[in-house]
């Protein structure tokens, strides 16, 4: 009965910690959201990992159909590509802190995690003049330390409502699955990078974007930035 007692205790601590870690709704490593308000039909879209060499293809796709979106950003990426840096605000998309190297944040000490995020907010405020509010962790992965960064930044994290994956699946498969999810406040996740890889090929994400929008506009949706699917002024 002891050993039992033990094991079961270790499996909820092991559950606990998955949740903590994974769990989109979790805030166990520092505020966190994954959805918006539910009394309105807007949609949020994100994409992650930018900017690359692919993303002025995706604001052109974007801007044809009158969409702003949040663009969660490397500092790396955003040192190494500044005029695309630069375009993605320029164009009235939002910017958010996706760490500096895209590194999981697994078994990183505090002041790692703090240093990977104060970099690339230093990037992302020197190149295009934002200081973000937003913060996605790289895999969607918090650990111990995150709460301390975030608050010493000003960064809420953001989860998602659903991802669609396109770093795997066709663009056709994307904007299924990210159709079959929407509902109101919604937050999606996309890329418009792939990690660290230059000149990523993110045909899939712009097939799904291409294919996704009008439908769910035809389906009485509008899209809106995360601030302010969070935060509606009307």
């Amino acid at each position: 009965m002891f050993f039992e007692s033990v094991a079961g205790a270790a499996c909820a601590a092991a559950s606990l910690m998955a949740y903590g870690v994974r769990g989109r709704s979790s805030s166990l490593f520092g505020p966190s959201v994954w959805r918006g308000v539910s009394g309105r039909p807007a949609i949020a879209l994100t994409f992650d990992d930018g900017p690359s060499e692919s993303t002025p293809e995706l604001l052109e796709a974007l801007d044809r159909n009158g969409v702003r979106a949040t663009f969660f950003q490397c500092g790396v990426h955003v040192r190494r590509l500044p005029s695309v840096a630069r375009e993605v605000a320029g164009a009235g998309h939002e910017i958010g802190n996706h760490s500096d190297s895209h590194a999981s944040f697994y078994f990183k000490a505090g002041r790692e995690i703090y240093r990977e995020l104060e970099r690339a907010q230093e990037s992302i405020f020197e190149v295009s003049g934002v200081r973000p509010s937003l913060f996605r962790a790289p895999y969607g992965a918090r650990w111990f330390g995150l709460r301390r960064a975030q608050e010493r930044l000003g960064l809420l994290g953001v989860m998602w409502t659903a991802t669609g994956r396109d770093w795997a699946l066709s663009g056709a498969a994307v904007a299924r699955r990210l159709s079959a999810s929407a509902r109101n406040g919604a937050i999606f996740c996309l890329h418009d990078g792939r990690g660290l890889q230059r000149e990523p090929d993110i045909r899939g994400t712009l097939e799904a974007v291409t294919r996704l929008v009008p439908e769910l506009k035809g389906r009485g949706y509008h899209f809106e930035t995360v601030s302010e699917i969070l935060c509606p002024k009307n």
